[in-house]
């Protein structure tokens, strides 16, 4: 069954709707005018640090100086992104730091994170430390530990995101080798404030259920994982014997208690805000499609697991509205969010995980 124009044409009004909802410039400029305590924050605040990192951090900036025209005299700020074609801002530097097909940390965004902490670490009484976050910061913000190179790191996070192992999973290895995720960035800045500057992290959250300590790798938030996890996740999908030597002997001398893991005890004060997520724009696409006289199916933000076994549950609750009206009558729109996971063959193709749901969806429909 070939759909016809105007539900191509409805399809794409639904998508609009949903990703406008989550528009990261509106979202922050909604957040500055409306909510008061961060106004006051500002105010008093000696110096603004802007830091961050992700897709969508450019545009979350762009909202920001807009909205802090009075205190741009004490901003300053650098945020690693994908290269495009961006507004100049007037203080945050935009740190181009990887093509934007791809999702590799790079030495130009390892620059980018070291420009960071350094903010942090010269951060003087007083001041707050803006931390912008969004999806694609955690490989977007690297900053290897001592003793590991950045191609070792490379070469782990491909290992890891060829197998099924979870955004949770491939974070927890990250932060227990990074110098600024897993609330490290937060800790060098309170060092050097001695607790009396304060933090505020803007978020986009692109991970399931919102947890703060893996979007980005939590660069502000106090991480449960430890060493220990993260030499488990490793072993459990049987990459030992894969991972280069610097990785490992890392991991094992935290687990040894050589090395401090990452913190554990930041301060309540620190403000991490949420500002949108998957659920936000799954619940727009829904008004929209009532609006065009669908009926909505809405799974929800949590779906992860296999790619091709999610798109298999898909295709069967449209098989079942094609043959039986179950659990409704067409005309049905289909909706959910969340994060799958592939398992990569010898030689992988081209495209991501969204691509491949979509393709099995359609060969699991060929005879429809």
């Amino acid at each position: 069954m070939k759909p016809s124009t105007q539900s191509r044409k409805k399809l794409e009004v639904i998508w609009s709707k949903g990703v406008k909802a989550v528009d990261p410039r509106d979202l922050v400029a909604h957040f500055v005018q409306s909510d008061a305590s961060f106004q006051s924050v500002l105010s008093e605040a000696a110096s603004i640090l802007v830091v961050g990192g992700g897709k969508a951090t450019a545009a979350m900036a762009l909202g920001l100086e807009q909205e802090i025209k009075p205190f741009l005299s004490k901003t300053v700020g650098i945020l690693n992104v994908p290269e495009a074609n961006y507004p100049k801002l007037e203080k945050i530097k935009l740190n181009l730091a990887r093509p934007a097909g791809m999702n590799q940390p790079t030495a130009k965004a390892v620059e980018g994170s070291k420009s960071m902490i350094q903010l942090a670490q010269e951060a003087k009484e007083g001041d707050l430390l803006l931390a912008l976050i969004s999806g694609g910061g955690s490989a977007l913000m690297p900053l290897p530990c001592s003793g590991v190179s950045l191609e070792d790191k490379q070469k782990v996070t491909s290992l890891l995101s060829g197998t099924s192992a979870s955004i949770n999973e491939l974070n927890c290895v990250r932060k227990h080798l990074s110098q600024i995720k897993g609330g490290r960035l937060a800790q060098a800045f309170l060092e050097a404030t001695q607790g009396k500057g304060k933090i505020v992290t803007l978020i986009l959250s692109d991970v399931i259920e919102d947890k703060l300590d893996v979007i980005g790798s939590g660069p502000t938030v106090n991480d449960p994982t430890t060493f220990k996890d993260a030499f488990s996740i490793l072993e459990k999908h049987l990459l030992l014997d894969k991972t280069p030597a610097s990785i490992l002997q890392h991991l094992q001398s935290g687990i040894a208690g050589k090395i401090s893991d990452t913190p554990k005890d930041l301060p309540p004060s620190i403000r991490n805000k949420v500002l949108g997520n998957n659920a936000l724009a799954l619940d727009a696409a829904a008004n929209q499609a009532r609006q065009l006289g669908y009926q909505v199916i809405n799974l929800g933000s949590c779906m992860e697991g296999d790619t091709a076994g999610l798109a298999s549950i898909h295709a069967s609750i449209a098989r079942s509205i094609l043959k039986y009206d179950q659990p409704c009558q067409a005309p049905v729109c289909i909706l959910s969010g969340g994060e799958t996971t592939v398992n990569l063959g010898q030689n992988p193709g081209k495209g991501g995980r969204n691509q491949e749901m979509a393709l099995a969806f359609l060969c699991a429909l060929k005879d429809h």
